[in-house]
């Protein structure tokens, strides 16, 4: 995935979204099954060949991950174990199956001579002239009862791998994971210092098909770079922080619930997000002020840039401005009044308001640099990503859904539209070209959430393109200049075709 070139990565999001990561593990069992099936083919010629290309697939595999920023002396030897069983797995399935059929005394010329009884005994008769010593591409190999050994066999040890393998890594990461799921089960969230204030009663627009404001955690997107959910188990878990500081602070997760707890609702949004699209979404979060932790380290001025690094060694770069202008930035451990889910980041990530994710919502977190910006260029930046990120105002329609056939009369068009830190102050929608009207907005509790919207239309019959632009509390007008994700963030309006009987 740290490879994979910045348009590859904004196909995949583009096109699966949350389902990138199930799309590049097909692709993976894909290509491993046609390279299998091609060190195969070899290793029936010479099975030095086959050996070969396992060791080459092998070498690929230590180097991988001898090359993770978190890597140690044991990285490889997963790789090294697998590549062995492969080497001896290869070697025994060549061995139960002939290369040719049995050779019989008439190919050999001769029907009345004593080899014809040989082979009938059970043993094999080579090919004059055919091959090399080097070779057994000639030799035809007969079982105890003169026979080809059957593909049973074969079957019988290629099924039996492939069950021991479907056991052996899932299983292994199963229990692992159910380890770190019982840690995750014990935690008790403290009771926070600062609740989140009541939702006001008009924080829905109460139309149906509307985004509802507090997103599911199981609805709530996923976009990171681990191929593999990290599993750590909290009383592993440690935070350090360094860098351009005075006073260097290493954190416990038992520290970091000892902490006064902030509780707010929070909205965050990614920056593949195209317009109109459901990467973003909205939580409720428990955690620690980053800017108590801030200040008691120390920073030194010159100190731009926090670059927060997760167990498997992602880094995003968060400008310090931002976590010490009052903005409710937090270290989460708790979400939607549950410990983080694992693959939410359990058990620290970090949620920064008005920052898309890829430079400050670091899950899996273990480590807070002071640094610079001249100094270090974070993943995402190092990948033609803007190192600054401010998240832009946008709008969507959630209903009517996009090319949906409607009766004439009264419907309501709704959606979710959002400014995070800055707030939304108006929607407005315009059917065709005709004029912008004022949609009406539900309540909200901050300005670091997204904000339901709706607009009675009454729908004439025909083909009608409807087009929604919010403006933010600056009284900045969401721009209608089309541009993609890439470098910060995609701007438009968002835009659906309906049809009206």
């Amino acid at each position: 995935m740290d490879a994979a070139p910045t348009p590859v990565k904004e196909f995949a999001v583009a096109v699966f979204y949350t389902y990138d990561k199930l799309a590049l593990q097909a692709g993976i069992v894909l290509v491993l099954a046609v390279f299998a099936a091609f060190i195969g083919v070899l290793a029936m010629r010479r099975l030095w060949y086959g050996l070969t290309g396992v060791a080459v697939f092998g070498m690929i595999g230590v180097i991988a991950s001898a090359t993770r920023p978190s890597a140690t002396w044991a990285y490889p030897l997963p790789t090294v174990a697998g590549a062995l069983a492969a080497a001896g797995l290869l070697v025994l399935l060549r061995r139960t199956l002939p290369r040719r059929a049995p050779v019989s005394a008439q190919d050999l010329g001769d029907d009345s001579g004593p080899d014809t009884d040989v082979a009938a005994q059970g043993t094999h008769t080579p090919v004059r002239g055919a091959g090399s010593p080097s070779s057994d591409a000639g030799n035809s190999v007969l079982d105890g009862a003169g026979q080809p050994p059957g593909r049973r066999r074969f079957l019988a040890l290629a099924v039996g791998a492939i069950g021991a393998a479907a056991v052996a890594v899932p299983g292994g990461r199963r229990l692992w994971a159910q380890r770190v799921a019982a840690a995750r089960a014990a935690v008790v969230l403290p009771s926070p210092s600062s609740p989140a204030a009541p939702l006001p009663a008009k924080v829905s627009v109460g139309v149906p098909g509307v985004e509802p404001f507090v997103t599911s955690t199981a609805d709530f997107y996923r976009i990171d770079t681990a191929l593999t959910v990290p599993q750590m188990e909290p009383k592993d878990w440690r935070l350090s922080i360094h860098g351009r500081v005075r006073r260097p602070l290493t954190l416990t997760y038992e520290q970091l619930l000892a902490r006064p707890m902030v509780e707010r609702y929070i909205t965050l949004a990614c920056v593949s997000n195209e317009v109109g699209g459901e990467l973003v979404g909205n939580a409720r979060w428990l955690g620690v002020p980053i800017k108590d932790l801030l200040d008691e380290v120390e920073p030194d001025d010159s100190a731009d840039q926090v670059v927060s690094r997760s167990v498997d060694g992602y880094t995003a770069g968060t400008p310090t401005a931002a976590l010490h202008d009052g903005r409710d930035a937090l270290l989460a451990v708790g979400m939607n009044g549950e410990p983080l889910p694992v693959e939410h980041g359990f058990p620290v990530r970090m949620v920064v308001p008005g920052l898309y994710g890829y430079v400050s919502a670091t899950k899996w977190l273990t480590e807070l640099e002071l640094s610079r910006f001249s100094d270090f260029s974070a993943y995402w930046v190092r990948r033609d990503y803007a190192a600054l990120a401010p998240v832009k105002t946008q709008s969507r329609i959630d209903t009517p859904a996009a090319g949906r056939r409607l009766e004439q009369g009264l419907v309501m068009v709704a959606g979710v539209a959002w400014a995070q830190h800055r707030g939304v102050s108006a929607v407005e929608v315009r059917v065709d070209d005709g004029p912008w009207q004022r949609a009406q907005l539900a309540a909200v509790p901050s300005v670091d959430t997204w904000r339901q919207w709706s607009w009675p239309w009454q729908a004439t019959p025909g083909e009608h393109r409807l087009q929604v632009r919010a403006t933010d509390n600056t009284g900045q007008v969401q721009t209608g200049q089309v541009h993609e994700p890439l470098p910060d963030g995609a701007t438009g309006r968002h835009t659906i075709k309906v049809t009206v009987a």
